[in-house]
This record gives C-alpha cells, sequence and structure tokens, in this order.
C-alpha cells in the first residue's frame, strides 16, 4: 500500500517536501515553483495551464487577488465567445457535456494556486487569516507531529466558507425560520421550494395511528425535522455519509431534542416497514469529479433507483413514499420521463399523485449561464408513490 501523497520542491538549494491534501482529491502538481508578489497574473496563468502548481510565498492577501485574476482569465474566453450565427446551437446534452468539461478545466487550473500550512493548520505569511477553526471542522484537530502539508488556495476558500455557512446557517421559511447549519460536503438547503412541497403534501393517514417515518439519504436532517414538525411522531433517517450524519445529529439535537429522530449509518433503507418514507436523491445521473460532489451527482441513478426498487418492500400497509425530484436531468438530456415512469412502474409502484413547484434561483434568470434554458424550464416535484395493487 501506498503511503499519503506528497509534493516536493526545490527551496533555498534544498529538497524540500510535504504532505498533499486535497478534499476534491486532486493528484499533487508534478512540477512545482515558488511564487510570490511579483509573479504577474499573466505568468501564473501560463504556468497553471501547463499544471505547473505555485507555492505562494508572498502576502496571503496578494494570492487572493491573484486567484481571482485567473478566475478572470478562465471565465473570459467563455464570455465573449460568440456562436457563428448559422450554427445549430448544441443539444442540451452536449451543452451539458461542455459546462462540465469547462468547470473541470477550470478547477485544475485555479488548483495550481498553493498554500502550505503546519501541522497545526497555521499558514506563516503575511496578512493571513486564522484558519484553524475552518481548518478543524473538515480535516480534524492539528498534530504538530504530523508535519506540514499544502492545499490548494482554492479548496482552502471552499473550507473558510463552508465554515461562515456552518456558523450563520441557513433560515428555512417551512421550519418557521429556524436555521440549519450545513457542514463542509453535505448538501446546503439553500433552496427552499421542495421543503415547501413537503409541508403542503397530505400525510397517509396510515400515519395517524402514531407511526414511524423513513427519511432516506437525511443529509443536513432538515427534512426530518420539518417531518416531526407537522407531527410524525417518530422519524428514523438514514445517511450513508459520517459527515451528513454529525451534521444532521448537530441540527437535529436542537431543533428536535426530545429525540423523536433516530440516525442510523446505512445505504438507503432502514429495518423493517413505515406508513411514509421520503427521499430527495441527487437530481442529476453522472458521475462526481470529486468526493464532494455525491451530495448533487448520483451516476447512473444509482440512489434513485435504489429507492424505488426498494421501496414497496419498506411500506406499510396504506403506506406512501414520497419522493422529490427535479426534471433538470430531463431537460439537459440526461434521463427521460418515460424512463422515470417505467422504474416507477417496474418497482411494482404507481404514483397517486404529484406536486409540482417551479424553482426560483439566479442561475434560472440568468442568460448567459451555459445551462439556462434547462434552468428556466426546470420542475420540482413531490411524487406520492404507492403500491400498485394486484390485479
Amino acid at each position: 500500500m501506498s503511503g499519503p501523497a506528497t509534493i516536493a520542491w526545490s527551496e533555498a538549494g534544498e529538497a524540500r517536501s510535504a504532505r498533499w491534501r486535497s478534499e476534491s482529491g486532486a493528484p499533487p502538481p508534478r512540477r512545482v515553483v515558488l511564487a510570490d508578489d511579483t509573479l504577474s497574473a499573466d505568468a501564473a496563468f501560463r504556468l497553471a495551464s501547463e499544471g505547473t502548481g505555485m507555492l505562494w510565498r508572498g502576502d496571503f492577501q496578494n494570492a487572493r487577488l491573484l486567484l481571482q485574476a485567473l478566475a478572470r482569465r478562465i471565465d473570459k474566453p467563455r464570455k465573449t465567445r460568440k456562436a457563428k450565427a448559422d450554427a445549430p446551437p448544441p443539444s442540451p446534452i452536449d451543452a451539458f457535456n461542455h459546462y462540465r468539461q469547462a468547470q473541470s478545466q477550470r478547477a485544475r487550473t485555479l488548483a495550481m494556486l498553493l498554500i502550505e500550512f503546519d501541522g497545526e493548520h497555521r499558514i506563516a505569511l503575511r496578512r493571513a487569516p486564522d484558519v484553524v477553526q475552518a481548518c478543524t471542522a473538515v480535516y480534524g484537530a492539528g498534530d504538530a507531529a504530523q508535519g506540514h502539508y499544502v492545499a490548494p488556495l482554492r479548496e482552502l476558500q471552499g473550507l473558510i466558507g463552508a465554515h461562515e455557512w456552518r456558523k450563520k446557517g441557513v433560515a428555512i421559511a417551512a421550519l418557521g425560520g429556524e436555521r440549519i447549519y450545513p457542514h463542509y460536503g453535505v448538501f446546503a438547503p439553500v433552496r427552499g421550494d421542495y421543503m415547501e412541497l413537503l409541508a403542503q403534501a397530505p400525510l397517509p393517514p396510515a400515519l395517524s395511528s402514531g407511526g414511524v417515518a423513513f427519511d432516506i439519504g437525511t443529509g443536513t436532517g432538515v427534512l426530518a425535522a420539518l417531518l416531526v414538525r407537522r407531527g410524525v411522531s417518530r422519524v428514523v433517517a438514514t445517511d450513508t455519509d459520517p459527515r451528513a450524519l454529525a451534521c444532521a445529529r448537530e441540527n437535529l439535537a436542537r431543533l428536535v431534542p426530545d429525540g423523536r429522530v433516530e440516525l442510523l449509518q446505512a445505504d438507503l433503507f432502514p429495518a423493517g416497514v413505515a406508513p411514509l418514507i421520503i427521499c430527495n436523491p441527487p437530481w442529476v445521473p453522472v458521475r462526481p469529479s470529486s468526493p464532494i460532489e455525491h451530495a448533487v451527482y448520483d451516476p447512473d441513478s444509482r440512489m434513485l433507483r435504489g429507492f424505488l426498487d426498494g421501496l414497496a418492500a419498506h411500506l406499510a400497509p396504506g403506506g406512501e413514499g414520497w419522493l422529490i425530484l427535479s426534471d433538470l436531468a430531463e431537460h439537459l438530456g440526461l434521463r427521460s420521463r418515460t424512463q422515470l415512469l417505467d422504474w416507477i412502474a417496474a418497482a411494482g409502484l404507481q404514483a397517486l399523485h404529484r406536486l409540482d413547484v417551479q424553482p426560483i434561483h439566479p442561475k434560472a434568470e440568468d442568460p448567459d449561464d451555459p445551462l439556462h434554458a434547462a434552468r428556466a424550464a426546470e420542475i420540482t416535484s413531490l411524487w406520492r408513490l404507492v403500491v400498485k395493487p394486484l390485479p
């Protein structure tokens, strides 16, 4: 077995190395040069485009400005490129694939600006912020004995941003303005449209006797908390991601302090049956390009199909399965409505009713967004599924 990845460079005539750290799973650059405030944005862009890592030794705030300048150089060609007047518009799936390719290349290029940390998550640069708490929340407690490590500045900014989200939280209108505090790598419930659907759907009569509900893929725990607020006496919430379970445990301890939600690490369903089972799987059926994208992308619709295929066996008599799903994948040409309906039927299910809402978010209003047409047409639905009666 190979040990942890390392990064190597030359400094002051000596060979140096440190541990490599990347939450996105990016490999360390094969070539690393030292960089400081004298490096121009154009020179940095050439190095980054070649895959050369730049280990920063200048002022930290200047590194932030340089990263912004690199981003502008990457984004400018996309915004100024003009299509030929007689060229047909790309198909939705071609537009999506081009978008993903461009985003992946953008991430690789911006990841070439590097910051060195000591073993306790401190940065020895001028005007560097205190990032110990933000790094500890993701990496765990620092340890001087582990030695220094290097990480992309762009990822550090992601950690800092996630830490701020975790501190201020997201106000949830369906919870009366109560806040959910997402952790790094756990999908933040910033879109309230699907929670409004959950708040509006009539609870199945089978729940009136005090039955349990299952929340499959609980994430932050927001939907489990909403079910309790609606009067569900007990919820069993599952997730496979330890970060999600830790996040949900923290949120639910505050929102549901009476222990009416049980958290389990499980792949989809817990044991037993329930009169209500809800699931809000990732909406886009493509392979994630990094570990933290699992909250957004569901390769080959694995979670969606797993939920549908196992639902009938876990529904109590008269129970309902609530599937919360956007049709964005349909508008992108990644999955058809016919295919979804076929999966529902093949699982021995039928749709009792469907609640729809058109999401409102900035990208749907931005005509320069590469996926604007699909986003503008998107509908999010809550499918009330029941077991198909025998003929």
